[in-house]
């Protein structure tokens, strides 16, 4: 379904729900600029992922890993909240979602105007830093600096901890604490929404699944077809900013 049509739809189903839960990916922040990592083209098939055991191993991996991110920076930090993440914040503001769950780790949601503690970041942040063993927060800057003046590693002055941008990397543990949170929030929804996700990187993943095996509508808004579009409810192969926006009424 596209255009008006999916709409209407998609209106129908939001104004017919008492709780949604939002669960978002890498397709609303392409919309926004922001290269997803998956598909054709996409990151990931430029250049292979750095594995969290490697980057703890090798001195030489976190050198890497820290060049990757000050490379591509200035892409994130120039992206912009969309229309779709204008609609999103719209509905969290007006407590139709009671949080929002997102794969996303650009912050965009925050920067929409979603409050930190109704961004449940599955994935974690890429616009901070923070130390892997006492979780002190650090700014990009304060690392940036030091590390393209000469290659300096980033390491925690409280405990002399690896220093890591805030982000789950292949091999790393998901965040228990926001799994919990995600799972809540999938069970209390009667109307679950997907956007922008291919809906294959598991545990993550299966969060529709569970909201609709516990009697949730799910939602299905992407540009491309994904694995659960048989079980959806309702699938929409279209624009987040275009769909979603104006079946919230978003500027």
């Amino acid at each position: 379904m596209q255009g008006p049509d999916a709409v209407a739809a998609l209106a129908g189903e939001l104004a017919a729900a008492t709780r949604i839960a939002l669960f978002t990916g890498a397709g609303i922040s392409t919309e926004s600029g922001i290269p997803d990592f998956r598909s054709p083209g996409g990151i990931w098939t430029q250049m292979k992922p750095i594995d969290f055991r490697d980057f703890i191993a090798s001195e030489d991996m976190r050198r890497e890993a820290w060049r990757r991110k000050f490379a591509s920076d200035p892409t994130m930090r120039a992206a912009r909240p969309n229309r779709g993440h204008r609609a999103c914040a719209h509905l969290v503001a007006t407590g139709r979602a009671g949080a929002l769950i997102t794969q996303n780790i650009d912050g965009l949601h925050q920067a929409s105007g979603i409050p930190d503690d109704s961004v449940i970041e599955v994935h974690g942040n890429a616009t901070y830093a923070h130390c892997l063993d006492c979780k002190t927060r650090y700014e990009l800057e304060a690392i940036r600096a030091p590390f393209e003046s000469n290659g300096t590693l980033p390491h925690c002055r409280w405990c002399n901890g690896i220093v890591k941008t805030a982000t789950i990397s292949f091999g790393q543990a998901m965040p228990q604490a926001e799994m919990r949170r995600a799972e809540t929030e999938a069970l209390a929804a009667d109307c679950f929404v997907v956007l922008g996700s291919s809906l294959v990187v598991y545990p993550a993943a299966g969060l529709p699944i569970l909201a609709k095996r516990n009697g949730a509508r799910l939602v299905i808004l992407n540009r491309e077809a994904t694995d659960m579009d048989g079980v959806a409810d309702l699938v929409i192969h279209d624009s987040i900013s275009d769909i979603l926006g104006a079946a919230v009424g978003a500027a």
